[in-house]
């Protein structure tokens, strides 16, 4: 550590760092509209310019690296006045709709504009023309917003391995688009929505499906059911004030109820379901000779990644549904034959903390007899702003429970919303199945965290089983090259899209630090060591439903309403 002045008081750095990294580190908070966490500096905004004594100009702390005897200035009046500069420029080609942005009141842009006191127009002239491209089922660009931060770009290419967005163009008309400025819907792009959470503007938001489920609410021929995912209930309470992580189940069933909804499901319970086809079919594999390793299929974004950029590895995916079409799948027949209700009256809705389940959803693959498995995907953010738009508080509604017409959902099942989630779901239940015994402690240490890429060798009745886990697609792609160069030790791979997994997706709300994450996935944590039925094969209604509907994990039914199929697809890269 080497001692720097900082607006005239000392500051601890480690040498060689950079500066913007210290001074965050000492609390002091200098604006930033491009700098991302974990990744190295571009300096594109350089808002983050101080005054550095010795230097005759403005320097970008982000990509200054720190000296002993360094003396900084934060927000010398050239520095503040730089930034104002920037700010002015911004807006004088930016769109003066903010009360009808969906990102009015969290905008970047917005906020530092409230910040430097900008609040006159000194620069004026004939802004740029550009055009909305709604083409994709899962995100909306609007490029007359874009800043050119270049933070969906990084994310894109950095931390996905996607590259579906980049620069294009040159001088005043550079702008951010896809390969040969195409739709987002022939392009590469996966639709995690990672491009989303990261733009400090409107630039980037999802395909909204308010209109259609508010529609489906006021329809009195309509059955309107909704299920949510494992993790937006330690989320969307983060939308009303309360802290990341904190488990707010009952007040959010209270206010789906509230809204309109006839039925409240849990996804967790298909979540449960899926551990029993998924494990039974490893187990298939395994015995029979298939593909090895499997590859879990419950991220659409990583099904999308596979079959665009690893087609060699399609048979490597489980055949699977995920949670959510197989939740759709048995409301739309099991649900509706036992409570005599017309499939074709049912409305299914989704919440899920994903922008690639609007894709999956209207997968061809994702239905039968005309009838789509959901019929509209709320993300987390969305369903926040209904919640508002009917006057209603999460932090004021007294607390219900879930409807259980399929039964409850375990421990196991709620871990499917953090990277490792799903294995560890599924080592539980492997065990048990292999050796008739309960694992002495159902935690599985190994599987858990924040880590890119984790491995284990799990031992289960005598035999050896290679597994791993990877977050964030650019770690997933160093896997699978290490498969295609003969790596052959793994035999189960689970894959999440998003960086932290489902807790981290691109339909969560927007926050800017890992930290948030990791308070989500503490939050799963918890309620798992908290509550009692903490295994998928001790879930007795999912049991219940093998004896009166399904018959068996791979059986006919079963594999006609839970299992697909993926092929290779065509890409313009």
């Amino acid at each position: 550590m080497i001692p720097i002045e900082v607006n005239g008081r000392t500051v601890d750095a480690q040498e060689g760092e950079m500066l913007l990294a210290a001074l965050r580190r000492a609390g002091v908070r200098v604006p930033t509209l491009c700098h991302m966490e974990g990744l190295p500096p571009s300096g594109a905004c350089r808002m983050c310019v101080v005054e550095v004594e010795g230097q005759r100009g403005l320097a970008p702390s982000c990509a200054l690296p720190v000296s002993k005897g360094m003396k900084v200035e934060t927000h010398s009046s050239r520095a503040v006045r730089a930034r104002q500069t920037i700010i002015e420029l911004l807006l004088a080609n930016h769109p003066d709709d903010c009360l009808y942005c969906v990102r009015n009141g969290n905008c970047e842009l917005q906020g530092l504009a409230e910040e430097l006191g900008v609040r006159q127009r000194r620069y004026a002239g004939e802004k740029s023309r550009h055009y909305l491209d709604l083409s994709s089922p899962s995100i909306v660009r609007d490029p007359a917003k874009c800043i050119l931060c270049g933070k969906c770009v990084r994310v894109c290419e950095e931390v996905q391995g996607v590259g579906a967005i980049d620069f294009i163009g040159r001088g005043s008309r550079a702008k951010i688009g896809t390969a040969f400025d195409e739709g987002m819907n022939v392009s590469s792009c996966i639709n995690c929505g990672q491009c989303i959470n990261v733009c400090p503007t409107g630039a980037l938001c999802e395909q909204t499906h308010i209109k259609e489920v508010l529609e489906a609410l006021a329809d009195p021929d309509k059955f309107v059911v909704v299920q949510h995912a494992p993790a937006v209930s330690v989320t969307l309470g983060e939308e009303f004030g309360l802290p990341a992580g904190a488990d707010c189940i009952g007040a959010m069933t209270a206010a789906l109820r509230l809204l309109g909804f006839d039925r409240v499901f849990d996804t967790g319970f298909t979540a449960d379901l899926t551990i029993m086809e998924e494990g039974s079919e490893l187990i298939h594999r395994l015995q029979n000779g298939g593909k090895l390793p499997m590859m879990t299929s419950c991220s659409p974004g990583w099904i999308k990644y596979v079959e665009t950029f690893y087609p060699d590895f399609v048979e490597n995916l489980s055949t699977c549904k995920s949670p959510q079409q197989m939740m759709g799948a048995i409301i739309k027949t099991w649900f509706a034959q036992r409570e005599g209700i017309d499939a074709a009256k049912i409305f299914s809705v989704s919440v899920m903390p994903c922008t690639a389940k609007k894709f999956e959803a209207g997968r061809p693959e994702m239905g039968r007899d005309g009838l789509a498995d959901i019929d509209a995907v709320l993300t987390t953010r969305e369903l926040a702003r209904i919640i508002r738009m009917r006057g209603l508080d999460l932090r004021e509604i007294e607390p219900d429970t879930a409807d259980t017409p399929f039964g409850e959902r375990t421990t196991a099942g709620k871990l499917f919303g953090a990277s490792g989630g799903v294995m560890e779901a599924a080592i539980r239940t492997a065990h048990f199945l292999a050796t008739g015994r309960e694992m002495g402690d159902l935690k599985v240490e190994a599987v858990r965290g924040m880590e890119g890429t984790k491995e284990a060798r799990v031992h289960v009745n005598g035999t050896e089983l290679g597994v791993a886990v990877v977050n964030g697609l650019g770690n997933a792609a160093k896997l699978l090259d290490q498969i295609r160069d003969g790596r052959s030790d793994l035999h189960f791979i689970e894959v999440m899209t998003c960086p932290g997994g489902c807790v981290g997706g691109g339909g969560q709300p927007i926050r800017l630090n890992r930290d948030a994450v990791r308070a989500r996935m503490q939050g799963l944590y918890d309620i798992d060591e908290k509550e009692s039925a903490r295994t998928s094969h001790g879930n007795q209604s999912v049991q219940r439903l093998y004896e009166e509907f399904l018959e068996k994990p791979l059986g006919e039914k079963s594999r006609v309403l839970l299992h697909t199929h993926y092929a290779q697809r065509e890409a313009l890269v």
